[in-house]
């Protein structure tokens, strides 16, 4: 269901966010995203003159070519707009992404590469959602290729059960005690009563 119906009100400021996947020709992807700042009246900027109603505060773009394991190998970033003459000058540092793995502690590695005075903060804030639209991608491809094996008479090679699951406890419906989990990975359910584990029931202590 939507949200409630609000109070009245006028609109002030709008932030659209896109971000896309797309699968190239040599088998890598391609994660796109585009952030724009618009405001609904107009106002003087010391450096651009006066900006009109609807005429982009920022407007600034990223791609992550990226392989199959998630891992960055080019990058692409992009300010077409900004509040000052020297905001595209950042646009070089997003470079150090490459060799990243989206994944675990992306964040982190982003803000140690990024954080602060070494980027641009709405470029890096775009860096997010782009992270969880390469997963939509990327396992969301998978599971179709899955499927047309499975439809072809193909027996697709089983996933290793003792391979903790990239989004296990990563969000509340993937939580380890979550009947979701239950269904999809058993392995590495557990009860909410019993103690946290870090291998599956069937696996060693050992790797």
């Amino acid at each position: 269901m939507p949200l409630s119906p609000p109070a009245e009100r006028e609109l002030s400021h709008d932030r659209t966010i896109v971000c896309r996947g797309w699968r190239r020709a040599d088998g890598r992807w391609d994660i796109e995203g585009h952030m724009v700042d618009t405001k609904t009246y107009g106002f003087p900027n010391e450096y651009r003159g006066f900006i009109d109603p609807g005429q982009p505060v920022h407007d600034m773009w990223l791609r992550l070519t990226i392989d199959r394991d998630m891992t960055v190998v080019a990058v692409e970033a992009v300010t077409d707009a900004g509040p000052f003459p020297i905001c595209p000058d950042i646009t070089p540092n997003f470079q150090r992404l490459v060799g990243l793995t989206i994944g675990g502690g992306w964040r982190r590695a982003v803000r140690e590469r990024l954080g602060g005075a070494e980027g641009c903060t709405h470029l890096v804030e775009l860096l997010a959602p782009m992270a969880t639209t390469a997963y939509q991608t990327i396992f969301g491809e998978r599971s179709r290729e899955r499927r047309e094996a499975e439809t072809r008479g193909e027996t697709p090679a089983p996933e290793n059960p003792d391979r903790k699951p990239a989004l296990l406890n990563s969000c509340h419906a993937f939580a380890e005690t979550s009947p979701v989990v239950a269904k999809i990975w058993p392995n590495w359910h557990r009860s909410p009563d019993a103690e946290p584990t870090t291998l599956p029931p069937s696996s060693s202590t050992t790797r």
